[in-house]
């Protein structure tokens, strides 16, 4: 059993999301759902590459493959929503504050190379270059307490501030149509300082707790709330422990974004064991 393996109780928070196994047929046996899914925490957690799973998950074949099926069925967004509601119902999402940044994710050779032009790679495949060099940037926003609440990917040169209405957007519970279910204040360093976000987050009377650029006239904010802010860094420096996320390997922009959403599926359950789980 390897030390990345789900939990007894975590599987049983996620196994009502999955399909049905099939029944034992004659021939090649069927590969059970948990077997599988453990594979796929190994290759997120160490890196290897799929043909390197251990046999242990059985043929790494399988593994990719049903990767590959429930990330185009959309099956890690229905998990990672549906975990995210439970915890909405329960009152366990933190409300006081939520906090949003970007992580530059070098790629490696691995993931360059599709026939296609330069600028449908940056469009598609959510590579590009910028100071740090060829990769992918990813945008993060949790709550207070550093649940991940959306994820989403642009071109590494692509800047934050240009991503921050779609990231918002993406947040799974209900709350654009209903105020009361807003974030009070949302933090960001000063890659958020914007007119248009202060602006939006003013129409959705949430405070934006924002720190100014130094060619930028100085603007009071909550320096207390700017501090927690660090959750986000630190949800940030957990996921780039795994060494599939802190460098991209997959050619195609959709999994590796399913990685990272795998990953923090993982980090949900272990933030929320639920005891009726």
């Amino acid at each position: 059993m390897s030390r990345h393996d789900l939990t007894d109780e975590e599987w049983s928070a996620i196994r009502v999301f999955l399909p049905a196994e099939r029944p034992r047929r004659r021939g090649r046996p069927w590969k059970p759902h948990r077997q599988v899914v453990n594979g796929m925490l190994w290759v997120i957690s160490l890196g290897g590459a799929w043909p390197d799973v251990p046999e242990e998950f059985g043929k790494w074949k399988t593994i990719y493959n049903r990767f590959r099926r429930w990330q185009r069925e959309g099956l890690w967004d229905r998990i990672m929503q549906g975990l995210l509601h439970r915890l909405d119902r329960e009152g366990k999402i933190d409300r006081r504050l939520w906090c949003v940044d970007g992580m530059l994710v070098r790629a490696h050779r691995a993931a360059g190379g599709a026939d296609t032009t330069a600028e449908e790679i940056s469009k598609n495949q959510a590579l590009g270059r910028s100071q740090g060099g060829f990769g992918t940037k990813l945008h993060l926003l949790t709550d207070g307490e550093g649940t991940p609440l959306a994820v989403t990917r642009t071109p590494g040169q692509s800047h934050e501030s240009k991503e921050f209405e779609n990231i918002l957007s993406s947040v799974p519970v209900t709350w654009q149509q209903q105020p009361n279910r807003r974030p009070i204040a949302i933090a960001g360093d000063k890659g958020y300082s914007a007119t248009r976000i202060r602006d939006g987050l003013q129409t959705r009377r949430i405070k934006d707790v924002i720190a100014t650029r130094s060619n930028e006239r100085r603007r009071r904010f909550n320096k207390r709330l700017y501090r927690q802010r660090n959750v986000v860094e630190r949800t940030i420096g957990w996921l780039k422990e795994r060494r599939r996320i802190a460098t991209r390997y997959d050619k195609k922009a959709e999994c590796y974004l399913a990685i990272v959403k795998i990953a923090i599926i993982r980090k949900l359950l272990k933030l929320h064991l639920w005891e009726r789980a």
